[in-house]
């Protein structure tokens, strides 16, 4: 008899275009199937971009631990994941007087992005921290009563080798199945 995970995992994958992502894709194959890890694809959920908030609702009360797994877009997310978040997370059940719905749940933002880790430095292009630009995410964790975690991201992504990506994916799945494993 297989006992629950302590800590089930919810991957919300947001990538417009996961095929054509070698990063995304292989983080998602690294962790799809594994008992007590939900992977959903925004995209292919919601190519209408019409989003079923009670399902969204039940399935993040279904979880202790949710990760947005997305490309870093123009300093955010791609729009579908900024819409789940405007329509999901309703005040009176994510944030607010007497709200419960993610309180007590983790987030962590896993990101790849197309510049090297020194660009998203003080000194490099970006002249901030990866961790700064990530800081709305942090925001909308804390408003909602959840803790924040440190970000897992994946830079230089698009002139990365097939060696680094599925060291990277391999990372990603014990990094998730710790969060699923570990005391509550």
């Amino acid at each position: 008899m297989t006992l629950p995970a302590p800590n089930p995992v919810l991957v919300l994958l947001a990538h417009p275009d996961p095929g054509t992502s070698r990063v995304n894709r292989a983080m998602v194959e690294a962790v799809r199937g594994l008992d007590g890890i939900t992977v959903h694809d925004l995209y292919a959920a919601y190519p209408d971009f019409h989003i079923d908030v009670r399902e969204e609702q039940a399935r993040c009360n279904a979880h202790r631990v949710l990760v947005f797994q997305h490309p870093f877009f123009w300093y955010s997310c791609p729009a579908l994941l900024k819409l789940w978040m405007d329509e999901v997370l309703t005040y009176g059940w994510a944030y607010g007087v007497h709200a419960e719905g993610l309180r007590g749940k983790r987030l962590l933002s896993a990101v790849s992005t197309g510049g090297s880790a020194q660009a998203y430095t003080v000194e490099g292009y970006h002249g901030r921290t990866l961790e700064s630009l990530l800081a709305p995410f942090d925001q909308a964790a804390r408003l909602c009563g959840m803790t924040y975690l440190p970000p897992f991201p994946f830079h230089a992504a698009r002139r990365a080798g097939d060696d680094a990506i599925l060291r990277h994916a391999e990372t990603y799945r014990a990094h998730l199945t710790a969060l699923r494993d570990a005391e509550a």
